[in-house]
């Protein structure tokens, strides 16, 4: 299947993609709103909700700017590199889970309900604490590729 085919089958059976994706797929969490689905040998994941997508992608939005500075971004509109992608949805999460329980914790057992209790506490996402946060963000450290060899 061409990158083409790909982008337009996962439009038509992905309307609304998850904003923490790449982030799920690196393990850092579930979400119990995900819906998987397998695209050729691909997979996408979907949100249940809209209102609940919206509410991420507006938190990934305020990510990607409150960080803008320390990743030394100049277009945060603009698509990143994916190993900028994972610093903010990977880290952003870490970092809004260490702000919700101080002590580390294993894996995020459901990313939209942290979303909402974060909200609740902080009342509203815009009031996050964002210094807190994009330390996180600037700290997380993708995993290398291994060497074949």
């Amino acid at each position: 299947m061409d990158e083409s085919a790909f982008r337009r089958t996962r439009e038509e059976l992905t309307p609304r993609p998850c904003a923490f994706e790449k982030a799920m797929f690196a393990g850092i969490g579930a979400c119990s709103l995900a819906a998987r689905r397998n695209i050729a040998e691909r997979e996408s994941i979907a949100c249940s909700s809209p209102s609940a997508r919206d509410e991420c992608a507006a938190l990934c939005a305020l990510l990607r700017q409150k960080s803008a500075f320390a990743l030394k971004l100049t277009h945060v509109d603009e698509p990143l590199p994916h190993a900028r992608e994972m610093q903010v949805e990977c880290g952003g999460l870490r970092g809004m889970q260490q702000a919700l329980e101080p002590h580390d914790l294993p894996a995020i057992a459901d990313v939209h309900g942290l979303v909402q209790s974060c909200a609740g506490k902080f009342g509203g996402i815009a009031n996050l604490p964002y210094s807190t946060i994009v330390q996180s963000i600037v700290a997380y450290k993708i995993r290398r590729r291994r060497q074949e060899g």
